[in-house]
């Protein structure tokens, strides 16, 4: 069964070029805000097995989204994608325990290699 990505972004554009990158090897799901991420991780019947998640998002923010994923009894591994030049934002990701992160924009050889990456630890 092919590994499924949650991607969690605010901008549509960034969302669709992240599923155009990754949907050859894996399963992609979309979200456009936080709440509607944790919306999915709760009504989704096949498990989710990374999320990629943006720090900048108006309401809710990829920090707290992150918060709040923690407090599932599932651990889902998340790398944040950031656009910020915020090396606190980064920081405070790594220490709630983020598993790694891409400064946006990136390249598509380096997300398919972090997320590979992430998958291999299994």
């Amino acid at each position: 069964m092919r590994k499924r990505i949650l991607v969690v972004d605010d901008d549509r554009m960034n969302l669709l070029r992240t599923k155009k990158i990754l949907e050859s090897q894996y399963d992609v799901l979309l979200s456009e805000s936080g709440k509607d991420a944790l919306e999915m991780l709760e009504t989704e019947l096949d498990p989710i097995d990374l999320i990629l998640l943006d720090i900048e998002m108006p309401g809710m923010n990829g920090i707290e989204t992150f918060e709040r994923i923690r407090t599932y009894p599932i651990k889902i591994p998340v790398i944040f994608l950031t656009a910020s030049g915020d090396k606190e934002d980064v920081l405070s990701a790594i220490k709630l325990g983020a598993v790694n992160y891409l400064k946006k924009p990136f390249f598509p050889q380096e997300l398919l290699k972090r997320v590979a990456k992430e998958f291999e630890k299994e």
